[in-house]
């Protein structure tokens, strides 16, 4: 990372840095000081055939303890006991083929900051499983996002849970991060909606130059037209963080549309997806989002490294570009965003 972004990052992290101490009286909360995790479910229903594996996340005084979950090191006290209360919710949402341990840094660290966090591993499309792609035309689309609105919606009628994320006079106090299909996916719950159309004519053009995700998707040539789909979007989300997403195919319409606090990140030497027709169409139109390209980074920057190689059309996962330290740049996300959500679930009372 360059001298320069990393001095904006850090101006960024030095603005929010009182806040947390502020946001302790304000939520009623006192910053805990480690994270505790355990294995949460999202039951199949009569409308849902599908469970949502879920990694909860959740502040704690109980020491911390490293166990490593599959390919992933996870630095949280298993079963631990939550605290009475929290800042309120996050929701976590992975990438393509991934899993719900990829951002478990991130997690963590938001869980230290005093939020409950729900990672949750997408039916149909993870590691294990990648059948949502093989669906009808635009389901990838609007089946992600109802995940998530699903996963909310067990959270606040689960007894355990329910009472320990904070309200105020908006209700639930909810956020959502999400990195590549995962950044797509909080856009669209923020409001974002999708133009199949965009993508096919993107792809039309620009293929040669954005080859991983025009690659990706079947039946290109049936994007003709516009095909916009059905709104995904979900009003009690309140603020997001979108990582390296996939946007190309939202329309500046829905974008210039969404009013929630957004925090938008571009890894500058991303292959999978390329920064201008993507993460700078959704940064660059929905107003007042906060837009940061990441210098040197490649697209999986966002994610913790694994123990062992985990193969995609880009590479491991855990490479990096020569000269980018993704440990460095894992901690500092781990500072702003927490402190972003602080702020943004709180802008009323910041902003009069």
């Amino acid at each position: 990372m360059t001298s320069a972004i990393y001095k904006r990052l850090r101006s960024g992290a030095l603005l929010f840095c009182s806040i947390p101490m502020v946001m302790g009286l304000l939520f009623g909360a006192a910053r805990a000081a480690e994270a505790g995790w355990r294995p949460y479910e999202v039951p199949p229903s009569i409308t849902n055939s599908e469970k949502i594996p879920v990694a909860l996340y959740y502040p704690t005084q109980a020491p911390t303890r490293a166990i490593m979950v599959g390919s992933f090191t996870v630095r949280a006290t298993p079963m631990a006991a939550p605290e009475a209360k929290t800042k309120g919710l996050i929701v976590i949402s992975h990438g393509t083929g991934g899993s719900e341990f990829g951002q478990s840094s991130l997690a963590e660290a938001l869980a230290r900051d005093g939020y409950l966090v729900a990672a949750l591993r997408h039916p149909g499309d993870n590691y294990q499983d990648g059948s949502l792609w093989q669906k009808p035309l635009g389901t990838y689309f609007t089946e992600r996002p109802r995940q998530v609105s699903r996963l909310i919606d067990a959270l606040l009628a689960d007894p355990e849970w329910k009472d320990r994320i904070a309200t105020d006079a908006k209700g639930p106090r909810i956020g959502a991060a999400g990195h590549s299909a995962g950044g797509y996916t909080v856009v669209a719950l923020a409001g974002g909606r999708v133009d199949l159309s965009q993508f096919g004519a993107h792809c039309a053009k620009d293929a040669a130059e954005d080859p991983i995700s025009c690659g990706m998707v079947r039946d290109i040539s049936q994007m003709q037209a516009p095909l916009v789909l059905e709104s995904a979007a979900d009003p009690r989300i309140r603020a997001i963080v979108a990582m390296a997403p996939v946007g190309v195919m939202f329309t500046e319409q829905s974008l210039r549309a969404i009013t929630v606090p957004a925090l938008i990140y571009a890894a500058e030497k991303d292959r999978w997806l390329p920064p201008r027709f993507h993460a700078a169409w959704i940064g660059q139109n929905i107003p007042g989002a906060a837009y940061r390209v990441i210098a040197n980074a490649g697209h999986f920057a966002f994610m913790n490294t694994a123990s062992a190689p985990i193969q995609t059309l880009d590479g491991d996962i855990s490479a990096n570009p020569p000269g980018f330290d993704r440990t460095e740049f894992l901690k500092q996300l781990g500072e702003e965003i927490p402190a972003f959500f602080d702020r943004a679930l709180t802008r009323t009372e910041w902003d009069q």
